[in-house]
Parts: C-alpha cells; structure tokens; sequence
C-alpha cells in the first residue's frame, strides 16, 4: 500500500495512512518516512538538520508534559534543491537520551524506529492537527512563497504507552495533497 510520493508535476502526496509504519520509514534503507517518499518518487531528498537542547513553546510543553529543555530537531527538507517543508520535532530529553537521537543522523527510519527500540512505540495512531494560516516572512522566505502566502501547518502528537513522547510541527510549502483515513462506524 506504498502510496506516499511525489508525481511528475512535484505535487507531494502524504498518505498518513501508511507514512508512519516501519516498512514505510525504513524501505531500501531509508532514514524515516520524507526520505522513503521522496526515493519512491525517483526524486533526490536532502534534509538539512540541527540538534540542541532548549525550552519548547508553551503549548508543546503542556502537551508534553515538561518544564524547562526538550531536544530540538529542527529540519529543512528539501526535493533536490526546493525547500518543501520546514519540521520542528519537540522530544522529552529522556526520551531522546534513551533513544540516542540527539545526533543528525539517526539511521534508518528516524527517530520514530529509534524510539520504538528503546521502548517508546508510538503503536497503531498518532493525532496530527491540520491549519491554513499565513506564513511568516520567514517562513516565507525560506519556502520560496510570497510573503503572506498561506501555508499547510499539520501538528502531529505522538504518544507511547499512554505518554506524549514527540510533538512535531510542519510548516508546508505549494503542492501538498494529504490523505487520511477515518472510520465510518
């Protein structure tokens, strides 16, 4: 059911159905779920990332539950040279401690396959919140959008047994289609 791509006029196609599985995130080698979509596509994904220790934002402390340092990833992704999206993950430090990602390079299937081998499985359902608001000029200039252009934002909120253990928070530039999957009963 690999779905998650990128068709030939570079419209992305995030399938939050299948994204977050571990065959998605760690097929042919791959280093988490944008690295997987991006080599299915035939295209050339690139993630320029830094990590540090610093106070999360309000409401991503309350949803994780702790006061002062979490660890800070914060991502550009790129399709070749075009910043597509600007990710910002939030991880308690015990967690990120046990699971050893507070390097650049967390090895196949990102930090998700890590947490999940130390213990921290975020199992079968993540929430992620979806907004249309107007970027920032900073956003928009590291998008490549007009300034006020609207932007996609999704929240995503993982939890492990019955914790919040990572609030990740993307910023989505043009061409983005998401796809969801909700019961009907």
């Amino acid at each position: 059911m690999a779905s998650n791509r990128i068709d030939d006029s570079g419209v992305v196609l995030r399938d939050a159905r299948t994204r977050y599985t571990t065959g998605q995130r760690e097929e042919n080698g791959a280093h988490g779920a944008f690295d997987a979509e991006l080599r299915r596509s035939g295209r050339t994904p690139r993630t320029e990332v830094s990590v540090s220790r610093a106070a999360a934002p309000a409401d991503v402390a309350q949803l994780l539950g702790v006061e002062g340092d979490v660890v800070v990833r914060a991502r550009e992704m790129f399709d070749g040279d075009r910043v597509i999206q600007l990710v910002t993950t939030y991880i308690p430090v015990d967690v990120a401690e046990a699971a050893g990602i507070e390097q650049v390079d967390t090895g196949v299937g990102g930090i998700i396959s890590r947490m999940k081998e130390a213990g921290f499985d975020q199992g079968d359902t993540a929430v992620e919140d979806v907004e249309l608001r107007p970027a920032t000029s900073e956003e928009s200039a590291r998008l490549g959008l007009p300034e006020g252009a609207d932007v996609l934002t999704i929240n995503h909120v993982g939890t492990a047994n019955g914790r919040v253990v990572e609030v990740t928070q993307h910023i989505l530039g043009k061409g983005w289609k998401l796809r969801y999957a909700a019961p009907l009963a």
